[in-house]
């Protein structure tokens, strides 16, 4: 697996974005590494996130594997936000084994739209793939009894956190993009397997762990 520094990680993907192809990016050999190339740990730079980017129309596209769906919605525009959109992203983060739809915290949809907004504009446009959102209290009890990742407390339940992988991100680089935003915790999940892991993003205070 190949390794590229910062700049030279920017410097192709931009040169993806303006030729609009992943597939013509991989075959034309933009980078000699090709498919192998792993996108540096540090791709978030604050200084290029301005005014501007926070200002323009939100738009998420996520798919939530578990159910099938999967959406494609502007929710927020010149200030306000859409609230059959809202309702609609509050539907695909419910809890789908209790069928429960939760009102989920505004700054947890937008820190998932800004971490796929950042990297759309270096030509990774994939849809978030959503792991877990909303999860009841007998939910989240029943995944700790299985010993799986859960919090006793866990802001799932409050609806202040998502688990979510991007597809063309590594689960490092992108935790340490959310990081970035410096909008509450992440949890990075390092798996092997054809879907990776994953990271857990809320909206609590800022802290790091590895589960």
């Amino acid at each position: 697996m190949s390794s590229f520094d910062r700049r030279s990680f920017l410097r192709a993907v931009s040169t993806l974005a303006v030729i609009g192809s992943s597939e013509l990016f991989l075959t034309k050999g933009v980078l000699a590494a090709g498919a192998d190339m792993t996108p540096p740990p540090d791709l978030f730079d604050p200084s290029l996130v301005d005014l501007t980017f926070w200002l323009q129309p939100r738009t998420l596209y996520m798919v939530r594997p578990q159910s099938g769906e999967r959406l494609k919605l502007t929710y927020w525009k010149d200030g306000n936000i859409n609230h059959d959109a809202y309702a609609q992203i509050c539907e695909l983060l419910r809890d789908v084994q209790a069928s429960i739809v939760y009102r989920m915290d505004t700054q947890l949809i937008d820190t998932l739209w800004a971490a796929q907004a950042f990297v759309r504009r270096y030509g990774i446009d994939a849809p978030i793939e959503i792991t877990s959102g909303y999860r009841c209290p007998a939910t989240n009890a029943k995944l700790i009894e299985r010993g799986l990742p859960a919090a006793r407390n866990s802001l799932h339940m409050r609806g202040q956190a998502a688990d979510f992988r991007l597809n063309g991100l590594n689960t490092r680089v992108l935790g340490e993009l959310v990081q970035g935003f410096r909008a509450g915790g992440v949890g990075f999940y390092f798996r092997v397997g054809a879907k990776g892991g994953w990271i857990h993003a809320d909206t609590g205070p800022e802290r790091e762990w590895h589960g």
